[in-house]
């Protein structure tokens, strides 16, 4: 195993380790249970054609079309408010529970739009994966091999998130757990749209 593909994977990890919409969503998906397989992989995906991107040389984007950073950035402030607005909102009405035999499963369609907008929209992503990640690969003489690694990394935390979630569940039994958890998703929603805003 090359220290380029070791490097790319400690990398990658490391900036995807943090606590943030996307992994919020993956976690609290993992513990319902729902749709677990698609959305983990739709998250490598899109972590993977971003770091190919970066690795490819595209970081300068932002640079070549000043329009596009304020876009994404106010876009995904209304996103990540939106949904941590909602969330907040069902922790008052009382949370779920871990019974999805309830008739109250999200749709596949649904949980991917959802999971997509808070990859595609979040300006931090574009930062890390093709900013980050790509101007650091040009120090490796295998960017190929760093590129593997990175990606690698969004492979193996997405599907040890959403399915290791699960082992979780029997503190999600109860109604009141989930009511932490969307109280906790909902605050660091508007926390990351206000630090958007503010940037």
């Amino acid at each position: 195993m090359s220290a380029s593909l070791i490097s790319g994977f400690a990398l990658g990890f490391s900036l995807i380790l943090a606590i943030g919409a996307q992994n919020a969503f993956v976690l609290r998906q993992g513990l319902r249970r729902e749709h677990v397989f698609a959305l983990c992989l739709t998250c490598a995906v899109s972590d993977a054609i971003l770091i190919a991107a970066g690795v490819a040389g595209f970081g300068t984007l932002a640079q070549t079309a000043p329009w596009f950073e304020p876009v994404m950035r106010f876009g995904g402030a209304v996103f990540l408010t939106w949904y941590g607005l909602r969330s907040l909102l069902s922790a008052w009405h009382g949370g779920s529970s871990m019974d999805v035999s309830e008739g109250t499963r999200s749709s596949l369609r649904s949980v991917l739009l959802t999971v997509l907008a808070f990859t595609w929209l979040n300006p931090h992503v574009y930062l890390d994966t093709v900013v980050l990640i790509g101007s650091i690969s040009a120090q490796y003489d295998d960017r190929l091999a760093f590129a593997i690694g990175a990606m690698l990394s969004s492979f193996v935390f997405f599907f040890s998130l959403g399915y290791g979630a699960r082992i979780l569940s029997p503190v999600f039994a109860r109604p009141r757990a989930w009511q932490v958890l969307d109280v906790v998703i909902g605050f660091v929603m508007l926390a990351i749209a206000a630090k958007l805003v503010a940037i």
